[in-house]
């Protein structure tokens, strides 16, 4: 996603592609996008980064805006967008099938059965592989669940956003759902790199975030303190040891750290060298929790998308 929205000004594409084979090229087989990111851009970055190599790689996308005027105006998952929403994202994508594809956010004037219903079809057709959701609450999961096996939750989760262990990881576990945390180095802050004279421009999307309200930064840097000294005693960055935590919790669980440079994705990539033991995950856990998190994880208007 910040490779083309949310995050300052777009990367320049011919260096984004790069970043994204350069990713291939160490490894990596995992790849998500959305329709919304641009909107369109990151699907067309996405396409020809990984068109050589479309076989080897899992590639993940969304629906679920409406996208009509080339800006996001509200939630749209009637069955007739989805089905358009599909065969644009598959050219955009240089692919004739869409490995993962989410519905983004919950649309609440659609019933969830029906959303569930279009991609099964679109599965049986051949053009989706799986289907996921993002950001949805339990008992949607369990209803989409009941009419077409969901294969992934992608949700925010990391150190600083730990609500999804009270009712979303259950839940998964109980109904074999894999866990995809999307910001799993909280949207830069676990890099330990923000400080309270960081500014956004208007263009970046924290700049509306309450919890990068400098005020909150001072607030929140205790998790940073505990982060950095975690990475002190295992010769890594704070950002290997937020990402390090979540590949120790579960093996269903896979975050997606973004990066539009070649040092932060390696960076990323060395968290799965750090190897915290059953007591250091307690100690990691338990300090965490006792910090209080200042400031809430998106603006209001944004939050009512969340968790339906």
């Amino acid at each position: 996603m910040s490779m083309s929205f949310s995050y300052g000004p777009p990367g320049d594409p011919q260096e984004m592609v790069g970043i994204i084979r350069a990713a291939v090229e160490r490894g990596v087989t995992f790849f998500d996008t959305a329709q919304v990111y641009g909107p369109f851009d990151n699907e067309e970055l996405v396409g020809e980064g990984l068109e050589p190599v479309r076989d080897q790689v899992v590639i993940a996308t969304k629906f679920g805006f409406e996208l009509s005027t080339g800006k996001p105006t509200g939630a749209d998952s009637r069955p007739e967008t989805i089905r358009s929403s599909v065969e644009d994202s598959l050219r955009r994508l240089r692919t004739d099938r869409i490995d993962l594809l989410y519905q983004h956010r919950v649309d609440p004037n659609v019933p969830i059965e029906d959303v569930a219903g279009t991609v099964k079809e679109l599965i049986e057709e051949g053009k989706v592989k799986q289907f996921g959701l993002s950001e949805a609450g339990v008992q949607n999961i369990r209803r989409a669940h009941a009419v077409q096996p969901v294969t992934a939750l992608q949700s925010e989760y990391s150190l600083w956003w730990r609500e999804p262990e009270d009712a979303i990881l259950p839940t998964l576990e109980e109904l074999g759902i894999g866990f995809v945390p999307f910001s799993p180095l909280g949207k830069g802050f676990l890099t330990g790199t923000i400080t309270p004279e960081t500014k956004f421009g208007a263009d970046d999307f924290r700049s509306t975030v309450p919890r990068f309200a400098p005020e909150n930064v001072e607030a929140n840097q205790a998790l940073i303190d505990l982060l950095t000294r975690f990475a002190a005693a295992h010769g890594a960055t704070p950002a290997q040891i937020a990402l390090a935590w979540l590949l120790a919790r579960k093996p269903w669980i896979v975050p997606i750290p973004g990066t539009t440079k070649l040092h932060r994705l390696e960076e990323n990539l060395g968290a799965l060298d750090v190897a915290l033991s059953a007591d250091d995950l307690r100690d990691l856990e338990d300090a965490s929790a006792r910090i209080e998190i200042h400031g809430a994880r998106y603006p209001e208007a944004h939050e009512r998308l969340t968790g339906r």
